[in-house]
């Protein structure tokens, strides 16, 4: 945990440890959380700026066949838009506490979104790279970005709601 207050994430280079990084998605559905994963990601932090993207055809969730559908023009049409991306216009650290700024693109259309969370001190690990992890969190509504399918249940609610929460969970090892 940090000790000091500052203003900006670390400089230099940084590039994702895609082993230990995690990217995933969780949706209101019915009458509990459906929850995936997007698989791989790429990620740099280069001299404060965070950079990320991921493959819509790597989504992943519990149910291959929802998967495809998930690909399918009715969610992300991954044959028209095959890469969701994220880049970072700014970020405030206070202690271990983080505030990026950016902007998320999803189906091709890009909206501001605000990320939330946490970043360590860096560590060196026992092969002698430095690393940082940084914890993102967001909540995003689906419908801004052209995901709209959704199906009315017998009492006229949909089924899936709108509010989808993303999370990065990423660690960074200095290039």
């Amino acid at each position: 945990m940090a000790t000091a207050t500052t203003t900006e994430l670390p400089t230099g280079t940084w590039n994702l440890d895609p082993v230990h990084s995690h990217v995933e998605f969780a949706v209101p559905y019915l009458i509990g959380t459906f929850r995936g994963s997007f698989s791989p990601v790429s990620a740099t932090l280069v001299d404060g700026v965070l950079r990320g993207s991921a493959p819509v055809a790597g989504i992943k969730v519990q149910d291959e066949d929802l998967e495809a559908h998930l690909r399918s023009p009715e969610f992300f049409d991954a044959e028209r838009t095959p890469e969701i991306t994220f880049t970072a216009s700014g970020a405030t650290v206070a202690g271990d506490k983080v505030v990026v700024d950016g902007e998320l693109t999803l189906k091709g259309i890009t909206k501001p979104v605000e990320l939330t969370g946490t970043v360590t001190e860096p560590i060196e690990d026992a092969f002698g790279q430095t690393r940082i992890g940084l914890t993102l969190e967001t909540t995003v509504d689906r419908t801004d970005f052209d995901l709209n399918w959704n199906v009315p249940l017998p009492s006229g609610e949909p089924a899936l709601k709108n509010e989808v929460t993303l999370t990065a969970d990423l660690y960074l090892v200095k290039a």
